[in-house]
């Protein structure tokens, strides 16, 4: 009779097949994951980079800690006490690895604290469309304030930055504008630093106007008319001086005696504020 085999081959050979059908089984359930996962990077990748304004700007941090560095030592010496590395961190942790069509004013409030700082009353300039004018006026007479020249607005002025959900967790190719999503990192940060800047106001306010814009020198829209008015404290603001300027040899499309200029007066009169006008202040 032929020799019969051991009988204990048969219990390892069925482990075997089993553990093969396991790893069959675990390296498919893998592959179909893995194709899902790279079929959602396909999908969102590119989408991140295709918004409409331009990237971050390179260098951010440098950029950033120089300019704070900067304002604190030359500028405001009396701000000697603000960590420019703590800042620079806060605002680099409200949008790093973050969708950047998802801000909240949340997300800014740590850096708001740390970098608030007080303005003297009868200071605070306030602008709309008059952006290279009002500050070569603010360079030259330094009784007066604008949100470009508090620390925040200093270090954030004409720069980017936005973040992506995947890595390195900064978009340097594209942001998106204000017209693609509403809550992205610069329109939040703008709104929330105006917001501190006017709340902060107290004594005779002024702001600067482009009477030669032919839509109207003030807009209901801007960043002046829609956050900053709403925000000045009427029990510490006691005048609000407007400056209608026009274009040296432009059109005069304004005057203080205009539509929008009326408009706003009646706004600032409501809540209680003494109204001046007064064009192309010298």
């Amino acid at each position: 009779l032929p020799a019969m085999p051991p009988r204990h081959t048969k219990w390892p050979r069925t482990v075997l097949l089993a553990g093969i059908v396991v790893l069959l089984v675990f390296l498919v359930v893998a592959a179909v994951l893995a194709s899902l996962l790279t079929r959602g990077k396909q999908e969102n990748g590119p989408h991140m980079l295709k918004w409409k304004d331009r990237g971050t700007t390179r260098n951010l941090q440098e950029v950033m800690l120089g300019r704070c560095y900067s304002h604190v030592a030359a500028r405001q010496p009396a701000l000697g006490d603000k960590d420019c590395l703590k800042i620079w961190e806060s605002l680099k942790q409200a949008f790093i690895y973050k969708n950047p069509c998802n801000i909240t004013t949340e997300d800014y409030q740590p850096l708001m604290e740390l970098a608030s700082h007080p303005i003297p009353c009868n200071k605070s300039l306030f602008w709309s469309k008059t952006n290279d004018l009002v500050h070569r006026y603010t360079k030259s007479d330094r009784n007066f304030l604008t949100l470009e020249d508090t620390l925040l607005g200093y270090m954030a002025d004409r720069v980017s930055w936005c973040g992506d959900p995947s890595a390195p967790g900064i978009n340097y190719k594209s942001c998106p504008k204000r017209t693609e999503c509403e809550s992205n990192p610069i329109s939040v940060f703008w709104k929330m630093a105006s917001k501190m800047f006017a709340e902060a106001a107290c004594g005779v306010v002024q702001v600067m106007l482009n009477g030669s814009i032919e839509a109207g020198a003030f807009r209901s829209s801007s960043i002046f008319g829609s956050i900053e008015i709403s925000n000045l404290n009427p029990d510490k603001v006691s005048a609000v001086q407007i400056w209608l300027m026009h274009d040296i040899g432009g059109p005069q499309s304004e005057s203080c005696s205009g539509h929008s200029i009326r408009r706003l007066k009646d706004i600032l009169e409501e809540r209680n504020f003494k109204v001046t006008c007064e064009e192309n202040h010298r």
